[in-house]
């Protein structure tokens, strides 16, 4: 650096007495703004400034840059990755916040800014700040709705169930599931519920679970705590992999008052760990219950069906046209019996008359001693007890041929036959047999009586 001296004196033989001015020092740009940086940094070390976030800006690095307005006075803030990623909410313009940092310049600009470590929302704690920001973050995609929640199954098969298994929680929920149905098997994954290792843990449990597929619902646990406790259950990458589960998920995190972003996105929502046993599983108790009461409606209506069909057989039964049918079958049936009948008299008085002749013929035989004689009677009367057997036989073998070739004949004309080789009887709403088309007219209902079952229709005008 260049530097001017100049000597300082006096002159006695002017009387005179001057002085020069020390020399002048110039700086380079960036000697002076690095020496000004220097002393700012060593006097403001760590300071608090409070102000409006504006004009946000995040950089691909990781590194925040933003402005504090306080009235007509802005400071620049920079947040570098390491700080910026321990933050529990996300900076936004408008945003009242608190930076903690040392002041210092930006040598490339000569600008004051602020080298912020710490940041914090001004009322609102940060936790409570990210809570609201992902809330609504996941409430636009549309995470919330009600649309995507899965129904959680009435009679589970197993349960799983992703918490701490030293907590109390697990225990209270084990003795409730124990009370209410002990033959459902319950699977636990041990997971942390609070500190950094907590919300990986938790969603490896939800993943190990959906891959598995060994569990038909899965439980999310964890008992009550200030809103740093349930941290891990407002984090963004468990509220996504709850949202993406192909198993239904209930959310049991804290007492009735707490809310996490894992109660939003979740099937359902229990508000003690306790009430997700409760909820999770109908009791064996109630669903016996329940089982009984349905088995009794169900005799009940089958009970009423069957009554509802036997009258309505009942009804077609009393019918005029059934009721012809049934008597002409009969009085063909009568003649049948009466034909057999006859039949059978016949055959019992031919026998009487022959059984007589040989008494007769016996009596006259006693009286002669004639072996010849009583020898060619015999034959004669094998002869024709022979031949009277074969006649009888012929007579009834003609006799129940005709009562065959009749009965075929009746069963042809039965009109129940006649309905089987697809014909049907065609009744009006008034139950009358119709046998020309001019006896309905259009749009009156007509009841068709098939082989199988019954056909109403309506009349409509032919094309």
């Amino acid at each position: 650096m260049p530097c001017y001296t100049a000597l300082v004196g006096t002159s006695d033989q002017l009387g005179l007495t001057f002085t020069i001015a020390a020399a002048r020092r110039v700086w380079r740009v960036a000697d002076l703004v690095s020496a000004a940086r220097t002393a700012l940094e060593r006097e403001y070390t760590d300071v608090w400034v409070e102000g409006e976030i504006s004009n946000f800006r995040p950089a691909d690095s990781g590194h925040l840059y933003f402005t504090l307005k306080d009235g007509d006075s802005q400071l620049r803030i920079v947040m570098f990755r390491s700080s910026a990623r321990l933050l529990r909410f996300k900076p936004a313009d408008g945003l009242a916040v608190i930076a903690r940092g040392r002041v210092t310049i930006y040598e490339a600009r000569g600008e004051l800014q602020l080298s912020a470590e710490y940041l914090e929302p001004k009322g609102a704690g940060a936790l409570q700040i990210a809570f609201e920001q992902l809330k609504a973050k996941l409430a636009a995609e549309g995470l919330f709705e009600a649309s995507r929640k899965r129904p959680l199954p009435l009679l589970p098969r197993c349960i799983g169930i992703v918490t701490s298994p030293r907590g109390a929680a697990i225990q209270d929920m084990l003795n409730i599931l124990r009370r209410r149905h002990a033959s459902v098997p319950v699977l636990i994954y041990p997971t942390q519920v609070q500190g950094e290792a907590a919300a990986s843990e938790v969603r490896a449990g939800l993943q190990y679970f959906n891959r598995a597929r060994s569990v038909d619902v899965i439980i999310v646990a964890r008992g009550g705590g200030s809103i740093e406790d349930l941290a891990t259950f407002n984090d963004e990458s468990i509220a996504r992999t709850i949202a993406s589960s192909t198993l239904p998920v209930i959310s049991a995190v804290g007492h009735e008052t707490d809310f996490t972003i894992a109660d939003f996105v979740a099937d359902l929502r229990a508000p003690t760990p306790s009430a997700a046993a409760e909820m999770v599983i109908e009791s064996r108790h109630q669903l016996e219950e329940r089982i009984a009461g349905l088995h009794q409606r169900l005799a009940r209506g089958a009970r009423y069906r069957l009554l509802m069909a036997r009258q309505v057989l009942t009804e077609w039964a009393q019918h005029t046209a059934f009721a012809r049918i049934h008597d002409t079958l009969a009085r063909r049936q009568q003649r049948v019996d009466d034909v057999v009948y006859r039949l059978v008299r016949a055959e019992h008085s031919l026998l009487r008359a022959h059984r007589s002749r040989l008494d007769v013929a016996g009596a006259r035989i006693r009286h002669f001693d004639v072996r010849r004689q009583l020898a060619a009677m015999r034959r004669d009367l094998d002869s024709h007890t022979a031949a009277l057997a074969a006649a009888t036989r012929r007579y009834l073998l003609i006799r129940r041929g005709r009562w065959e070739r009749t009965g075929a004949r009746l069963e042809e004309m039965s009109p129940l036959k006649i309905l089987d080789r697809g014909y049907a009887l065609v009744f009006d709403s008034a139950g009358k047999l119709i046998k020309d088309a001019a006896q309905v007219g259009v749009g009156e209902d007509v009841t068709a009586r098939l082989a199988r079952g019954t056909i109403v229709s309506t009349v409509k005008k032919s094309q």
